[in-house]
């Protein structure tokens, strides 16, 4: 019977093992198809391209003004970051430290925008930004992916918050620590990893996030993934070296701001920092 046992285990790790092992061939190939694509002079039916050449991303960055849409990108997911820290840190601390009349209510309000998908509510959230003036300008990019990006930062820092011991802000408090104090004394350096892990998540979605962005940005308001999909699908004729190009660009950027979160955040240990630190 344990012989049979242990038979099925090794069994069952050998498919997982396989699967996963299928799995990441078939994205590194993909992956691996978009950058060489990128750098040839012209690859139709062979296995390798004729030839190899950096024009394309030359091409690429003046035909699509990747410049422009870079920085657009970028401001974007700073600003959408600093406010949904902003709002969404108080707001996560107030539904972990009180008990209120609607409290489950207003935390159902607050996932459902990661419980519905985002063109459910997007339209007519484009419909109000456009009504009010916001959309077609960075403003209305930013309001636009604050709707996910605040329910991101609650959902993960209420419980990281229930995990702090109360007595701690208590013992400040009596020791005289005025509210700022307590705050940037106490708190933040418990809050911190949860801070971070949150908008770690909040970065990553609003450089992937196409729907709200494609919805409410301008010409001048566009992200890298809503540029990406221009160039793909508006008319004219356009060098497909050129768009994987782009590809690429996209995902060096998206890999970039990974490797900065990272640097300051390992999400794997995040859950028992609080209350090992609440224990010393």
């Amino acid at each position: 019977m344990i012989k049979d046992t242990s038979v099925s285990a090794r069994l069952w790790n050998t498919v997982v093992w396989v699967l996963v092992g299928f799995f990441v061939l078939n994205l590194a190939a993909l992956i691996a198809s978009v950058v060489m694509s990128s750098f040839a002079t012209r690859w139709l039916g062979t296995w390798l391209p004729s030839g190899l050449t950096t024009r394309w991303y030359s091409s690429a960055w003046s035909e699509f003004q990747l410049g422009p849409v870079l920085t657009v990108t970028f401001q974007a997911v700073f600003l959408v970051v600093f406010f949904s820290a902003v709002l969404g840190v108080p707001a996560a601390y107030a539904l972990a430290r009180r008990e209120f009349p609607g409290k489950r209510l207003i935390m159902l309000l607050f996932l459902l925008p990661l419980l519905i998908p985002p063109i459910t509510f997007g339209i007519p959230l484009a419909t109000v930004l456009y009504q009010t003036g916001f959309a077609g300008s960075l403003s209305g990019v930013v309001l636009a992916n604050l709707v996910p990006a605040l329910p991101f930062v609650v959902l993960v820092m209420v419980p990281f918050i229930e995990q702090i011991d109360p007595k701690i802000e208590a013992a400040a408090r009596v020791f005289g620590a005025s509210t700022p104090r307590l705050f940037f004394h106490v708190l933040l350096p418990l809050l911190l990893p949860g801070m971070l892990a949150a908008l770690l998540l909040v970065l990553v979605r609003t450089i992937a996030m196409f729907e709200l962005t494609f919805l409410v940005s301008g010409p001048t308001s566009q992200t890298l993934i809503v540029a990406l999909y221009y160039a793909v699908f508006a008319a004219g004729v356009r060098a497909m070296q050129s768009i994987d190009a782009m590809a690429v660009v996209y995902m060096v950027t998206t890999l970039i701001w990974l490797v900065i979160a990272l640097r300051f955040v390992n999400p794997t240990q995040l859950v028992g920092r609080p209350r090992n630190q609440t224990a010393n």
